[in-house]
């Protein structure tokens, strides 16, 4: 099973964070998931903040751009990203 699907322009993410890592960067596929690892503390939504953040500038898109679907307050989180401009390695286009 894939961590990304495309809908049309939106694309669809499946994400494992793990927060309070050393630096922020893309793991890879890791149980159906794209594994993320950010600096920021899962705190007052902080994290979700700073992954927004990093997600956003992977993608090159603007943060208003990239939205939580579900996993506010756990590891496991659903984004979608509007008209991404670049994808990473492993994402490709539809």
């Amino acid at each position: 099973m894939s961590f990304y699907h495309w809908q049309d322009s939106q694309l669809y993410l499946k994400v494992q964070a793990q927060p309070r890592a050393s630096r922020d960067a893309i793991v890879g596929e890791h149980g159906g998931r794209l594994k993320i690892r950010i600096t920021a503390p899962p705190v007052d939504g902080k994290a979700n903040a700073h992954l927004i953040k990093f997600l956003a500038k992977t993608f090159g898109v603007p943060q208003k751009q990239v939205c939580l679907l579900s996993g506010e307050s756990c590891k496991e989180k659903r984004f979608v990203i509007q008209s991404p401009s670049k994808l990473p390695t492993g994402i490709v286009a539809p």
